[in-house]
């Protein structure tokens, strides 16, 4: 048995369906941005690490990528604090820019409401959302989303580069985690 199976109730969304469907998203943000000169990707490390490196292979506008880490999980936490802080700021200006912020998942909302008015702050010359997981039943703060990989219920899940207490990211699919096993 491999280490993640035990926690694994089911597998949501297979390496082929994701792998589908983020080529999808290339298009769609490649033909959106095709006059733009300073397209800048933004990654919500850690989480969207997986999902920005093969969203970008599928992009045929030129473009730039940086990252930004932010939190709002305490350690081990299943629950966000609501409160947020960045702990890794761009080394890129935006000002300007058009900017896509690139997240694994939306939950409440409320890290990428602080994420997207940092941002605004910082007068990019378009702001825009791609989000490869969306929990709108979630959702605390509406928040506008330009490109939805999979809206999905309720449901704890991990692999793809979302982490189960930090491990799993490498996983080729997105689970669905077993509760049960949690407490064991």
């Amino acid at each position: 048995m491999l280490p993640y199976q035990k926690y694994l109730q089911e597998i949501l969304i297979d390496e082929d369906t994701l792998q589908h469907r983020i080529a999808e998203l290339g298009r769609l943000i490649s033909a959106d941005y095709y006059n733009s000169q300073n397209l800048l990707l933004i990654c919500i490390l850690k989480g969207g690490v997986m999902f920005l490196v093969d969203l970008t292979r599928h992009i045929t506008v030129p473009h730039e990528i940086d990252f930004l880490a932010v939190s709002s999980y305490g350690k081990g936490a299943r629950e966000s604090t609501g409160k947020v802080r960045i702990d890794m700021d761009l080394n890129t200006e935006i000002t300007g820019r058009d900017v896509l912020i690139v997240e694994d998942i939306i939950d409440s909302g409320e890290t990428l409401r602080f994420v997207m008015d940092v941002m605004l702050a910082r007068r990019p010359s378009s702001l825009r959302l791609c989000t490869l997981l969306n929990k709108p039943s979630r959702r605390r703060i509406d928040i506008p989303i330009d490109y939805i990989g999979f809206e999905i219920e309720n449901k704890f899940v991990f692999g793809y580069g979302l982490d189960l207490d930090e491990r799993f990211r490498n996983l080729p699919f997105i689970g669905v985690v077993n509760l049960e096993m949690l407490n064991e």
